[in-house]
């Protein structure tokens, strides 16, 4: 009879080691606080426009910017999460490593998306002045659609993998957090005030951003796998720079309260005749 031969050269046992229970548990219970305040820090903004029935002192190249990185991101998480085929050629390229994304991460992107296309509806309803989204963020916008467009087609070639096809994807949310702030924290500025930005989006969102870097970390530890902090690169630089940032946008804030600010609309209100 002919022999056969199997090779197990390749093979491995894949096998969850934990330094703590307590910290896995620790772990879950983070990364639903973090999608949760991270959730809530979208509608301060949302109910303060629909309070002033105006958008006046939002900067439309942030809400643009927004909306593009979320759809891109959330598709990241989404396909990384659920699609099989997604995370086997993730484990290809990662043979020991934990999946970076969690439920949180999916539900959050997903309602991120919808919170953004409704901010942009309150965009078009209310008072918005001569305030319009900026030549350069018109620029941007376009290039981010065609980069994400030529790679579909690329990876459509099989001249890259569908993962990789995703990468970019979380690449563009990667960039949107780098340059999304820029321009509200310029409007800022320029108006000496942070009328009709909300205060209280900045500091949910910067306890948010917190605690989805400590989820990052306690996931890496427990799991002695510091490599999976990075096998998700948009949301630890999606934490960092909202850190960053809320904590520039608080100094303005707190400082320019106590200074006049320069409208962006010219209004006069006349009182009502009794």
């Amino acid at each position: 009879t002919n022999s056969s031969y199997l090779s197990v050269a390749g093979a491995f046992v894949r096998v969850d080691i934990k330094h703590s229970h307590a910290l896995y548990i620790l772990n879950i219970i983070v990364g639903w606080i973090y999608f949760i305040v991270w959730t809530v820090s979208f509608y301060p903004q949302a109910i303060l426009n629909y309070k002033r029935k105006s958008v006046v002192g939002l900067n439309f190249d942030f809400v643009g910017y927004n909306l593009i990185g979320f759809l891109a991101y959330g598709m990241f998480n989404a396909f990384l999460y659920w699609d099989p085929a997604i995370q086997k050629l993730y484990f290809h390229d990662n043979p020991y490593g934990v999946l970076p994304v969690q439920l949180n991460d999916v539900v959050f992107t997903i309602h991120a998306t919808f919170i953004s296309l409704f901010t942009i509806g309150q965009i078009y309803v209310y008072e918005r002045g001569n305030q319009k989204v900026s030549k350069i963020g018109q620029v941007i916008i376009i290039l981010m659609i065609l980069f994400i467009l030529i790679s579909l087609i690329v990876a459509g070639a099989k001249a890259i993998n569908w993962l990789q096809f995703l990468y970019y994807l979380s690449y563009v949310k990667l960039f949107v957090t780098f340059i999304k702030y820029i321009p509200q924290c310029h409007m800022n500025c320029v108006r000496r005030s942070t009328e009709g930005w909300s205060i209280w989006g900045v500091l949910m969102d910067f306890i948010g951003g917190a605690f989805s870097v400590l989820q990052m970390f306690i996931l890496s530890y427990n799991n002695d796998d510091w490599k999976s902090l990075f096998g998700d690169p948009t949301k630890f630089g999606l934490g960092v720079f909202s850190i960053a940032f809320d904590i520039i946008f608080c100094l303005q804030h707190y400082f320019f309260q106590k200074n006049k600010y320069i409208p962006l609309i010219q209004t006069q209100i006349v009182p009502e005749k009794q």
